[in-house]
């Protein structure tokens, strides 16, 4: 198997097209079975590792930094064959300023990151979420500064707004701090929203795309059943980030679309998940997909989506199967 590679939006940084996402690893994954999962991913041709400061998720905070331990451990040896991601924002400690993207934050965050992944710098250093309660210019400083140390050589943004990513990029070209590469936001057939401003945002400003949830939780792989409600051991029941996912995710008209999604790829004899994926790398904005596995065994389908190129009737059967995700979630 050839994992594809591109460069990251207009940056220099090159990335195979699907990173290997970890927010399991330490929770719904022990470490045992985590590394195996690593070691499959990377067997595969994949060499871009995603992971956060506040992972696993669905922890709490005796299970913070627990993903970025095991994912360090791991990558001791070998760090310098691998891109490596991580973010800062969510609560990893319990004072008043150990969340959000305060100057304060930001710098203890960092330094507990390369700690945890025994590294001295991150490729990719990305703003989990947004923070209005800090000023933009703060967080853009803050950023400036850590890429000069050194300790991270890119910086992006997961979960932006597109109105709020803009200003966040003219604020950052007018004082000449250090820009932005990428997003990270959720995209996959049953959640299009950002095509409509998001994604002609980041073409148009040369920003790499890497996309998360590209199986929505696990629905497309089509192993889960509406009236059998949300199996225990997965993201929609384990720890608290279940309510999340089941707003999300967990709606009778999605697994509609679900079976009329299955219905129209039986024809091509491939996985309804290989096809998924296949679907979001597709779009010319994206970058990359980021995928997941609570067992080694489950990257065999979204690995293959790399290798795949759609049939365009199909395409456009899945597109027009799913135009309504474009406007928001269906089935609230």
């Amino acid at each position: 198997m050839t994992i594809p590679h591109t460069r990251l939006g207009n940056s220099g940084l090159t990335v195979s097209r699907l990173a290997l996402g970890t927010m399991t690893f330490g929770l719904q994954t022990e470490e045992s079975v985590s590394r195996a999962i690593l070691d499959r991913a990377a067997e595969a041709g994949v060499d871009f590792i995603d992971t956060a400061d506040a992972y696993p998720i669905g922890g709490d905070l005796q299970t913070v930094g627990r993903t970025e331990e095991i994912v360090g451990r791991w990558l001791a040896g070998r760090r310098q064959n691998f891109i490596v991601a991580t973010k800062a924002f969510n609560r990893v400690g319990p004072n008043r300023w150990d969340l959000g993207l305060s100057r304060k934050h930001l710098f203890d965050a960092i330094d507990g990151s390369l700690r945890r992944l025994g590294t001295d710098y991150v490729d990719l250093y990305q703003l989990h979420s947004d923070d209005r309660r800090t000023p933009l210019d703060e967080t853009l400083e803050a950023l400036d500064h850590i890429v000069r140390s050194g300790k991270v050589r890119y910086i992006g943004v997961s979960n932006f707004l597109a109105y709020r990513l803009a200003r966040a990029l003219g604020r950052a070209d007018l004082r000449g701090l250090t820009r932005f590469i990428s997003v990270q936001p959720r995209y996959s057939l049953l959640f299009r929203e950002i095509e409509r401003e998001l994604l002609p945002l980041v073409q148009e400003e040369g920003l790499g795309v890497l996309s998360y949830n590209p199986l929505a939780g696990g629905l497309l792989t089509g192993k889960h059943r509406f009236e059998s409600g949300p199996p225990a051991g997965t993201r929609f029941t384990l720890g608290t980030a279940a309510t999340r996912y089941q707003e999300r995710y967990w709606h009778e008209r999605q697994f509609q679309t679900v079976a009329e999604l299955q219905r129209a790829v039986a024809e091509s004899g491939l996985p309804l998940a290989t096809v998924a994926v296949a679907w979001v790398l597709a779009n010319p904005a994206i970058s990359c997909a980021i995928i997941g596995a609570s067992k080694p065994e489950q990257l065999a389908d979204t690995l293959a989506a790399a290798e795949l190129k759609l049939d365009p009737e199909l395409k456009q059967k899945l597109d027009d199967l799913t135009a309504e995700y474009r406007q928001g979630d269906a089935g609230r």
